[in-house]
């Protein structure tokens, strides 16, 4: 017979302790927007990202047809100021906060965001160090490393 393996006191509730350490603060969840905010996602919205822009594209046609050619121009570099000081800010925070809520609902959804590279873990320990953990690494793994680090 095989000596039984020890299981670390936080197996198979690993994202339940990922969840305490994010709201502790002691982790930060890295969320790959670009890939999220793509049709297909499961939390990507048309609407946020197609009716700025055609809103903006309309007005400028509008203005070119209407107006001036000027007066076109200015309203879209109006617009294209608007989308990317105003908008797209707006946007990627709220990709990231229902990417965040739609894989830490479920063990299952965050492995498969996981091995998509989606998903990323960071931590500044306090003596500086730095661990982070990718796509290639075990995301399990990292945050039982943190088990010893519990008071």
């Amino acid at each position: 017979m095989q000596a039984a393996e020890a299981r670390h006191p936080w197996e198979g509730e690993e994202l339940e302790r990922l969840r305490d350490l994010l709201d502790q603060g002691r982790v930060k969840l890295g969320v790959h927007i670009r890939k999220m905010n793509s049709p297909g996602s499961p939390v990507y919205r048309y609407g946020e990202n197609i009716w700025p822009a055609a809103l903006i594209l309309t007005s400028s046609f509008l203005a070119t047809a209407l107006v001036h050619f000027y007066l076109g121009a200015a309203v879209l570099a109006v617009g294209c100021w608007w989308w990317i000081a105003k908008v797209l800010p707006r946007v990627k925070d709220g990709v990231f906060d229902r990417s965040a809520a739609y894989a830490l609902a479920d063990p299952a959804r965050f492995d498969l965001l996981w091995s998509r590279g989606v998903l990323s873990l960071y931590a500044k320990l306090p003596d500086g160090a730095e661990r982070v953990a990718t796509r290639r690494d075990d995301w399990r793994a990292y945050v039982r490393s943190f088990h010893e680090d519990t008071p």
